[in-house]
């Protein structure tokens, strides 16, 4: 049974993930991170991916998806807050193969 973690673990947590950022606060509170691609095809391909882990997980978070970028943000409702499947999921996430670095990451374009 999953449950609300503390500040404190929230923290340490996010600390081990490179570059998912913490939003909003109370039940509103997320981790979200923006991954960048080079078109539309490779965006969707990840967005299948994370799907696809979700339903394995049984853990679903809230994608944005565009062009060339997809915000993926998780949450457990179910706690109105951030469990351990949040962070598991994301660490599942940032270990598909060809995932971009954070869009905030990349350096500027000359």
């Amino acid at each position: 049974m999953n449950k609300a973690l503390t500040a404190t673990v929230i923290i340490a947590k996010l600390a081990k993930l490179d570059g998912w950022l913490l939003r909003g606060d109370g039940a509103d509170v997320v981790i979200e991170k923006t991954f960048s691609f080079s078109d539309y095809p490779q965006t969707m391909v990840f967005v299948n991916a994370v799907a696809w882990l979700a339903q394995a997980r049984n853990h679903h978070p809230e994608l944005q998806v565009h062009f060339n970028r997809c915000t993926v943000r998780f949450q457990t409702h179910d706690v109105a807050g951030l469990s351990m499947a949040d962070f598991e999921c994301a660490a599942a996430v940032d270990a598909l193969p060809g995932c971009a670095p954070p869009v905030a990451m990349l350096a500027p374009q000359p």
